[in-house]
């Protein structure tokens, strides 16, 4: 029995040799562009703030899917030019992604989102957990 490989010519591996570099200079690119963010708690939630200076409420998306909280957006370019002086003024523009995976505790139904002074603060509220209550246990002669 003749195998489909046994007849099929060697393909030279050349594509992926040259596309491996140019993936891993976008994913370069792309955490350059990965806004910076912290993580805290307290007994109440889980709170993510993100940096995202120049961004508009508009272009910002939160969602919470499966026990992971993602943010997206994208801060748009502007470019202005003046006078006989040559005046300009660029910023660095592009998408965004960020994903954090919640503790199993967060509530995803009572999520919170607020943008302020170029910052992105997300609350997850936690899991209402009653604490365990002392059980007295009877010490029986044996």
């Amino acid at each position: 029995m003749v195998e489909k490989s046994d007849l099929t010519p060697a393909i030279p591996d050349w594509w992926s040799q040259f596309y491996t570099p140019v993936r891993q200079f976008g994913e370069r690119v792309a955490e350059f562009f990965s806004p910076s963010s912290e993580a805290a708690s307290t007994p109440d939630d889980y709170e993510i703030s993100v940096e995202l200076p120049g961004v508009s409420d508009d272009d910002i998306s939160v969602e919470v899917h499966d026990g992971r909280l993602t943010i997206a957006g994208e801060k748009r370019s502007s470019q202005e030019k003046k006078g006989k002086n040559f005046y300009f003024s660029e910023r660095t523009y592009g998408s965004f992604h960020r994903a954090f995976r919640l503790p199993e505790d967060a509530d995803c139904e009572k999520v919170l989102a607020s943008h302020k002074d170029g910052v992105l603060t997300v609350k997850v509220a936690r899991l209402a957990t009653s604490a365990p209550k002392p059980k007295k246990v009877e010490v029986v002669r044996a």
